[in-house]
């Protein structure tokens, strides 16, 4: 069965439920993709983490191939958001299924009403395929072109 057929299963918990060996794997391979890959020194792990749900779908080794985290923007509102959506294995399906686990998890799990994410401006179509729709123009993020999506939940 090729990458494309696989039907991963999706790993979800929160910062304080993460095993050492979960969370040394997730941030390997967010600065693998985001500081490296990129080029984009930056502040890579932050705050944001400790308050998010973290997902991430892993290979039979247990190597995460796919991850995003999801947390609230505002509470209040039911607004929330996720980011830091990686695939390390491109055009397979992994990015879809982990953005989906990401919207799922904010309607089913946070209880949001609505999702924006700030997505690089080069996956505008990728985002537009699982229904979000552009809110803002375009804006520079640590050298990166982004713009501000949004969808109902």
């Amino acid at each position: 069965m090729s990458t494309q057929d696989t039907t991963w299963t999706v790993h979800k918990k929160r910062f304080s439920e993460l095993t050492v060996e979960e969370l040394f794997a997730i941030y390997r391979l967010r600065v693998a993709v985001f500081v490296v890959e990129q080029a984009c020194p930056y502040q890579e792990v932050d705050e944001r983490d400790l308050q998010s749900y973290h997902l991430w779908l892993a290979d039979e080794t247990g190597t995460p191939v796919a991850y995003s985290r999801v947390y609230w923007k505002n509470e209040a509102d039911g607004h929330a958001s996720f980011g830091r959506v990686i695939a390390a294995r491109r055009r397979c399906g992994l990015g879809t299924q982990i953005v989906k686990a990401a919207m799922n998890c904010a309607k089913n799990d946070l209880g949001a009403r609505y999702i924006t994410i700030e997505a690089q401006s080069y996956a505008q179509p990728f985002y537009e395929n699982v229904g979000f729709k552009v809110i803002s123009d375009e804006f520079m993020e640590d050298g990166i072109p982004h713009k501000e999506m949004r969808v109902e939940v």
